[in-house]
């Protein structure tokens, strides 16, 4: 059983830093998603993936996953680049 452990990332849309610094362990997908045959969604048998443990550190998810042993790894953060303008910028 495979799964990632990440960072919980902020939405597009919310400002706020809540819940930030936890960490999240998402189990991988084992098979392939298929088509359904009557409405076209992908989708599988496999229900691991629909499954999120959040965790308050990475020591904690990575320690979680060591004692129940999942192999997991670690995906890293991607940083945040903030582009500041000011309105008059748009019309340049």
């Amino acid at each position: 059983m495979a799964a990632r452990i990440r960072q919980r990332f902020k939405p597009g849309m919310q400002g706020g830093r809540a819940r930030a610094t936890e960490w999240v362990l998402e189990f991988e997908s084992g098979s392939r998603r298929r088509p359904d045959p009557l409405m076209g969604w992908a989708g599988g048998a496999d229900t691991q993936t629909q499954v999120h443990l959040v965790f308050p550190t990475l020591e904690a998810a990575k320690g979680y996953a060591e004692r129940e042993a999942i192999d997991a790894h670690v995906v890293p953060a991607t940083e945040t680049k903030l582009k500041l303008q000011s309105y008059a910028d748009n019309f340049r």
